[in-house]
């Protein structure tokens, strides 16, 4: 028995299938936008995200719907583009079809994956629960409420050793991720006991960022991981180096023999790309990334592409196109006009070719690197180029203008808005911090997220 198919192709129509709508998937359907060729683009979210200003929702610096956005409004203008929200469950590269957690399936002419990256715990996924990253805006929200929630704790505990214990934080993984994240939790914790909280003192707070190799920022050239390190250690971040993390639980870190209370832990030590390449039955490259030829096809299968963090794309270095926003938005628009012109006029499209935009990551206010290759630029002409170009890359005019304001009255006030802690998650006594796997503070959660 066959599964029943939700997309034909209409008039015959070529028909382009995508699956995920972040940075490459939404390039590649816009790129595909008012032509003759239909699209249809598959989320088991209905909303894309921002993911680079995620940490600044975990540190209540944005809400979540600053960075957010339906994923129908952004397509919305393009008539042959549909969105279709479900889970992909499995791809029939015989048949051409998608397989949907519900059975349906969806027929295709061509087909992207486009499905992005997850943390990867290097065979500790229990620490999951313990440690979440920051690839959602359940995520963020997640981190958020147990990083301001234990500030409410430690405001009413009388013991000082209880005090230091909550205001522990302990970031894991000093890629850009955690360095940002580390710079933004001192920022908040700093200015809110200085503002906020009578009975903290600022000695009790402490924000520990663990890399296990040599040097945080290994990406970057040693000279602005360097002046990060430096940076991040004069606003009280401890940052210690070949320091890999031996164990996590919802309320400490073991690391180098040593047990320490912490109450809010961050996990960014690495990431893999998404479960896709199982879909295709192939084994994938480090990182579990697709192989695919110059073109972003997938080897020996004609008709399915990869892009973005999917992709185990090789740069004119013969090395891995690094796992970018901006590659997987390259990537997007050049697969989007390649297969326009495959499927309308029959010809074949140039190789892919990145072009290198710089790479960067924020420390704190008035203090970030960049880093073009041939030179480097450090501090605030780098943070104030960081929030352009971040600025510029959110999804929309309304989410730029949005973001731009709520950043300069912050920036002038050193204010924070979105110091939300759901109030049905609060436990009825604020000395038990709920679990972080607690299903039913998840759903609250998830209920009472973004309007979008």
């Amino acid at each position: 028995m066959t599964n029943p198919t939700l997309a034909e192709t209409p008039n015959k129509k070529h028909h382009v299938v995508i699956i995920g709508a972040g940075f490459g998937g939404l390039a590649c359907a816009k790129a595909l936008g008012d032509t003759e060729i239909e699209v249809t683009v598959i989320d088991r979210r209905n909303h894309n995200l921002f993911q680079p200003l995620l940490y600044q929702v975990a540190t209540a610096a944005l809400s979540p719907a600053d960075i957010s956005e339906p994923i129908r409004r952004t397509l919305a203008r393009y008539r042959n583009i549909r969105v279709v929200l479900a889970e992909v469950t499995g791809i029939d590269a015989v048949a051409q079809e998608v397989k949907l957690s519900d059975g349906i399936a969806i027929g295709y002419d061509r087909l992207v994956i486009a499905t992005g990256s997850e943390y990867n715990y290097f065979g500790h996924d229990d620490w999951r629960r313990a440690a979440p990253g920051l690839k959602s805006v359940h995520e963020a929200r997640q981190i958020r409420h147990h990083l301001l929630l234990a500030f409410e704790k430690a405001e009413r505990a009388t013991d000082d050793a209880e005090k230091r214990a909550l205001l522990t934080s302990v970031v894991i993984g000093g890629g850009p991720t955690g360095v940002e994240m580390a710079g933004a939790v001192s920022e908040l914790g700093r200015f809110m006991i200085g503002r906020d909280f009578r009975n903290l003192d600022p000695s009790f707070l402490r924000v520990i960022l663990l890399e296990a190799g040599p040097r945080i920022l290994s990406s970057f050239p040693e000279d602005l991981a360097r002046y990060a390190q430096d940076y991040l250690e004069g606003i009280g971040v401890e940052v210690l180096t070949a320091t890999p993390v031996e164990a996590i639980a919802t309320d400490h870190v073991v690391f180098n023999g040593t047990k320490l209370p912490a109450s809010c832990i961050v996990w960014g030590a690495g990431v893999k790309a998404s479960p896709a390449g199982t879909w295709l039955g192939l084994e994938g490259k480090p990182g579990a990334r697709i192989p695919v030829d110059p073109d972003l096809q997938v080897k020996d299968h004609p008709f399915i592409y990869a892009i973005g963090d999917t992709a185990a794309a090789l740069g004119p270095d013969d090395k891995p196109l690094p796992a970018l926003a901006q590659v997987a938005k390259q990537q997007g628009h050049y697969l989007g006009k390649a297969l326009c012109q495959t499927l309308t006029k029959g010809t074949k499209p140039e190789a892919f070719r990145f072009r290198n935009r710089g790479n960067t990551a924020v420390i704190g206010r008035n203090a970030a690197i960049f880093d073009f290759g041939r030179w480097q630029l450090k501090g605030r002409l780098a943070w104030l180029l960081w929030a352009i170009v971040h600025v510029y890359l959110l999804v929309n005019f309304e989410k730029r203008i949005l973001v731009s304001i709520q950043w300069i009255w912050r920036y002038l006030t050193s204010q924070r808005g979105a110091r939300l802690i759901e109030e049905d998650a609060v436990p009825s006594t604020v000395r038990d911090l709920p679990d972080r796997g607690n299903v039913e503070a998840s759903r609250l959660q998830e209920r009472s997220g973004e309007e979008m």
